[in-house]
């Protein structure tokens, strides 16, 4: 026989999970939104800056990937 206590209730899930809502909603609520200006600023920097990223991986990519063809040169 089932112990009915440690089973829970669909009504318990529904419950927990409408209450979850309501609190992500009032959260939402709370949240200070950027306006478009500084939204269209703030993209700007990531994608200046994923741009350095890109650029400063790609640059020790090239100077490591000749270093290793020069050892590989050298040592064979």
């Amino acid at each position: 026989m089932r112990n009915v206590a440690t089973v829970p209730s669909k009504f318990a899930f529904w419950n927990k999970l409408t209450k979850f809502f309501r609190d992500v909603k009032a959260e939402m609520r709370k949240v200070s939104w950027p306006d478009r200006r500084e939204l269209i600023n703030y993209t700007i920097i990531v994608i200046i800056t994923a741009a350095i990223v890109a650029s400063f991986s790609g640059l020790v990519d090239v100077i490591v990937s000749g270093l290793l063809k020069l050892l590989g040169r050298l040592g064979g």
